[in-house]
């Protein structure tokens, strides 16, 4: 479909580990089906979206457009992400991180992402951003000395205290690592830099402090700032795809100082998470933003959209209880993780974005249709 002159689509992925990967294919397979993925501006991604994103980055090139719709959307992406979501990331690089001297978690996991997806593909091979058919790929990561949303972007670095880099050329797997470097165990990602390279600072403070800053930069996971990767997707149609959990509710907490500040993490996570949506949603409904939010907690029946492959029952509540790791989805799983967000999308488009789309014609995966 064709959208009108001048308005941009732009989509967020959020975190979840492989349940937000997962989630996030089945929203792209939607856009896909509707003839949108090959118009889309922007896709701002984080934590396990960003393994979503930067396979669709890496595989852009390969796609065969015709009127937004890659015809081997199924081959050059959805097998590589269920390939990759059969295996498991998280143990092994927990316990090499471990065990292993002068080599981190992070490490491990980059090693993985580099070996099972993306190789020495780096920031600036990504295709450019030259012309509409081509969107702006965002990694977001939390920068932890500035306190700040990290950028990694084709064309560029950045961070709001520090400014912009556009000569420092990051491996793709470096960004994705960062983006997905939930603490404590795969935080922190060191990045070095030449304080040479960046520009534009908002910067009022001591300069060897920034030189300093610039130089060697500790990342961690962009969910920890924003968990839905938000703070760019400003104009336009926004979409956002959002598999975060729930927050569990616990009648005993353990009084040890580990796991007090786990649980306080999570609360302010949840609650920075909580208000970002809360916004977004209320200024949707009052018409100050367009787009759609969709969540893999969303009730369906809530879009009132006619057609809808799927009512609410216990298996689409239950996807959000799949655990937030980077460990092997049997088939099942996957197959309907893809299928809700599949349909989920499907009806915020529809209701929501208010883009004249017929309803889904069936599910993208038939043999799991949630029931």
């Amino acid at each position: 479909m064709a959208l009108a002159n001048g308005t941009t689509l732009g989509l967020a992925l959020s975190g979840g580990g492989f349940r937000a990967t997962l989630f996030g294919l089945g929203s792209l397979w939607r856009l896909n089906d509707a003839g949108l993925l090959g118009r889309l501006d922007r896709v701002t991604s984080v934590s396990g979206g960003s393994i979503m994103a930067g396979i669709l980055a890496s595989r852009w090139h390969a796609l065969d457009f015709h009127d937004g719709r890659a015809r081997n959307f199924r081959e050059e992406v959805v097998q590589t992400v269920q390939q990759f979501c059969a295996l498991t990331a998280d143990v092994e690089a927990g316990l090499l991180g471990w065990i292993t001297p002068f080599r981190s978690a992070a490490d491990y996991l980059c090693r993985h992402y580099r070996d099972e997806l993306f190789g020495d593909l780096r920031m600036h091979d990504l295709p450019a951003r030259q012309t509409s058919q081509v969107p702006l790929f965002v990694f977001y990561a939390t920068n932890l000395q500035t306190g700040r949303s990290f950028r990694f972007r084709q064309d560029m670095l950045a961070d709001y205290r520090l400014g912009t880099n556009r000569v420092a050329n990051p491996l793709l797997a470096t960004a994705v690592t960062a983006s997905s470097a939930f603490p404590p165990i795969f935080s922190p990602v060191t990045l070095d830099t030449d304080p040479a390279d960046w520009q534009d600072a908002d910067w009022e403070l001591d300069s060897g402090l920034l030189r300093d800053l610039r130089r060697e930069i500790v990342l961690a996971d962009g969910g920890i700032y924003d968990n839905m990767g938000l703070e760019s997707l400003n104009e336009g149609i926004q979409l956002v795809s959002d598999a975060g959990a729930p927050f569990t509710m616990e009648a005993s907490v353990r009084s040890d100082y580990f796991s007090q500040l786990s649980r306080i993490r999570d609360i302010f996570i949840d609650q920075g998470r909580a208000l970002r949506k809360r916004q977004l949603v209320e200024e949707f409904a009052q018409g100050r933003r367009r787009g759609a939010y969709w969540g893999i907690g969303t009730q369906i029946a809530d879009y009132g959209a006619s057609g809808v492959l799927s009512g609410d029952n216990p298996m689409t509540r239950g996807l959000q209880t799949v655990p937030t790791r980077l460990a092997s989805t049997d088939a099942a799983t996957q197959g309907v993780l893809i299928n809700w967000a599949y349909a989920l999308a499907d009806a915020a488009l529809r209701t929501r974005a208010r883009l004249p789309l017929a309803p889904a014609s069936g599910w993208p995966l038939p043999e799991f249709a949630p029931h």
